[in-house]
């Protein structure tokens, strides 16, 4: 596969969203990244298999959910609970951004002693893809926030699309829908539990979870 073709340029803005997304602490500027990044990603469909049925479905799908449906609810908690900032992570933004980078470059350096199939080389996919998901766990481990979290599991639900793009052609579109309807699903119930932490604690800090103990 050309090193030069859409998709990979498409791939590569996705690796600096990533590096973006580690090192800000502005929630609505974090969001909308995120909102970027999964309608990049549902261009991908189109790239990468042609016009056909399946892809047009799936980067539909990925559009509405990815771009716009599921960063427009996040948008919308962000003005309900009155956050703007992520101010006391775990690890500092500089700390987690050097880690991304050595996560990414490991990436690269893993995805090329893989023996791919001759289709796979040059293609940016499985690299991008194995940072994506690294990013995404950064994101889970290092933050506080509940809504900083909820983009953490976004970001590697997006590593797992991208690896899912490889095999679009041989899986069922069910089970793509499904790994999209258990997403949406889960940033309801993070919505209900970030309102809740909200309303008795007036935080969104995940750590003030263990008072809540009997």
């Amino acid at each position: 596969m050309d090193n030069y073709n859409p998709a990979n340029l498409l791939l590569l803005l996705v690796i600096l969203f990533n590096f973006f997304l580690l090192g800000s602490s502005r929630l609505g500027a974090c969001i909308r990244t995120v909102a970027i990044q999964g309608g990049i990603l549902s261009l991908l469909p189109l790239f990468l298999h042609g016009f056909t049925g399946h892809a047009l479905i799936l980067a539909g799908g990925a559009f509405l959910l990815k771009g716009l449906a599921i960063p427009f609810l996040l948008l919308r908690a962000i003005r309900q609970v009155h956050i703007k900032r992520e101010m006391e992570p775990l690890l500092g933004y500089v700390p987690t951004l050097l880690l991304g980078t050595l996560a990414t470059a490991g990436a690269f350096i893993f995805s090329d002693r893989l023996p791919l199939i001759e289709a796979h080389r040059g293609s940016l996919f499985i690299p991008v893809g194995l940072a994506t998901l690294a990013t995404g766990f950064l994101m889970l481990i290092t933050r506080r926030k509940a809504i900083t979290q909820a983009l953490g599991y976004l970001i590697f639900e997006n590593g797992v699309f991208i690896f899912g793009m490889l095999l679009a052609e041989a899986m069922p579109l069910m089970v793509e829908a499904g790994v999209l309807l258990d997403l949406l699903v889960a940033v309801f119930v993070m919505g209900i539990v970030m309102h809740q932490i909200n309303r008795e604690f007036s935080t969104m800090n995940t750590g003030q979870l263990s008072s809540l103990r009997e």
